[in-house]
């Protein structure tokens, strides 16, 4: 199972700036090991966002993404002791989903 999500989400004035450390190797399949052989193709391919179980945020990623990804973004309406849930699938199709309580 994939690592933990770091998840930091802070509310002013409405707002929420949520910050996220993503746990991944994203592999890009361009690479080739000491053999001379291609490392296969493994990256994150759709980020979601939800406030209280509501969707805010979809994103869809490729493998120019860098290893361990952070991700910044900011929510109107959030305030302190709301749910913010991160998930994740790559193309193993291994997900990952956290949640963080804005403070």
């Amino acid at each position: 199972m994939p690592d933990p999500m770091r998840i930091r989400a802070t509310a002013k004035d409405g707002v929420a700036d949520v910050r996220v450390l993503m746990a991944h190797e994203m592999e890009t399949g361009q690479r080739k090991d000491a053999a001379g052989k291609t490392i296969p193709a493994w990256h994150i391919t759709e980020v979601t966002a939800s406030l209280n179980g509501k969707p805010v945020l979809t994103a869809h990623w490729g493998p120019a993404i860098s290893k361990n990804p952070y991700l910044q973004f900011k929510i109107k309406g959030a305030k302190a002791g709301d749910k913010i849930g991160i998930s994740w699938t790559d193309t193993k199709g291994e997900k990952r989903t956290d949640e963080a309580t804005v403070g």
